[in-house]
């Protein structure tokens, strides 16, 4: 969603609901009264029942909230922010007695509302704020907002951490969500994997050198049988390319003669097997992948293989490689 477009359309029609509001912008109505009831960011006035209004200047201050927290700035600072820009407060002239002063809540109650709710409906928990603003982001389904936050996030920290500190704890969260709440958080998993995965394609693309340029075997990735997750495996594939290392990416579902067949014909210097659940875990594939012979007659050799991903499980596998994540698998794969 395009926050510009989205202010133009609400601000053309004074006097909205907060449900209607609350749709356009991608956030729940108890959001918008959290907000009114935190940080004083509600409609100017109300109608007779006490309905809630947003005029034109007030749906105008909410979308630059929005735009705000999604670009990580904490929600006070941001609420801060936009009532500043939008509803700028007048000079006092010689009040006859001192407003009374808010009543603050104590540090411990309000270092609990900052880690433990980002503002985005998902359960983030206590992460970097660059991670909450993309899951707001994300779930306003603001894809300007994502791509621009992607880019910058790995400009600023690097693939790496970018990926173990931010992208992956938000995608872990959406894939929560929408688990427990039926379809409703597909779209919002869907577009945030399609920037990511966007996003890192075009760091492998520029990192690669070409290929007569390569100085080792590659290293084989991919998927096994049934196992649709190849973001993990992209991170992966685009941090091994930053690092001068050849890759050969199968991407998913690849079948186990496809593999071995692979295996075979390359001849990589190692193999990367992904699983994200235990229902794709094969242990006995790879095993068969480590032992796969391969080279010319007489100095045939193996590959090392690396199960990566939750599916393994936690415990050591002898004779297989078991990274924690992606610094460690980068770690393993640099050794070889």
């Amino acid at each position: 969603m395009d926050v510009s477009e989205t202010e133009a359309d609400l601000s053309s029609s004074a006097g909205v609901t907060t449900g209607s509001l609350a749709r356009r912008l991608g956030v729940s109505p108890t959001t918008l009264r959290s907000w009114d009831r935190r940080y004083g960011l509600g409609p100017a006035s109300r109608t007779q029942g006490r309905h809630r209004r947003w005029t034109p200047e007030d749906v105008a201050m909410v979308v630059e909230m929005c735009r705000l927290t999604a670009a990580g700035i904490p929600p006070g600072e941001a609420a801060r922010a936009a009532k500043a820009q939008h509803h700028p407060q007048p000079v006092p002239v010689a009040p006859s007695r001192p407003p009374a002063r808010p009543v603050a809540a104590p540090a411990d109650v309000m270092e609990a509302v900052h880690t433990s709710r980002s503002g985005s409906g998902l359960p983030l928990g206590n992460v970097r704020h660059e991670c909450k603003g993309l899951a707001r982001a994300a779930v306003r389904l603001d894809a300007v907002a994502v791509q621009e936050q992607l880019t910058s996030v790995i400009r600023a920290y690097g693939l790496v951490v970018t990926w173990e500190e931010i992208l992956s704890p938000a995608l872990q969260a959406v894939g929560r969500k929408w688990q427990s709440a039926g379809e409703r958080y597909v779209e919002v998993e869907h577009l945030l994997s399609w920037h990511i995965s966007a996003t890192i394609r075009h760091v492998c693309v520029t990192a690669a050198p070409a290929q007569r340029e390569w100085k080792s075997a590659p290293v084989i990735l991919a998927c096994l049988p049934g196992e649709l997750h190849t973001l993990p495996l992209e991170a992966l594939n685009a941090a091994l390319a930053e690092r001068g290392v050849a890759t050969l990416m199968l991407g998913s579902a690849v079948p186990a003669e496809a593999l071995t067949t692979a295996v075979e014909r390359v001849g990589p210097s190692a193999v990367v097997l992904w699983s994200q659940s235990g229902s794709t875990a094969s242990l006995p594939l790879a095993h068969h992948v480590a032992s796969t012979r391969w080279g010319i007659r007489g100095a045939r050799t193996q590959s090392r293989v690396l199960l990566a991903g939750p599916g393994w499980g936690r415990g050591q596998r002898p004779g297989l490689l078991r990274p924690r994540g992606l610094q460690d698998a980068l770690v393993m794969l640099e050794a070889l």
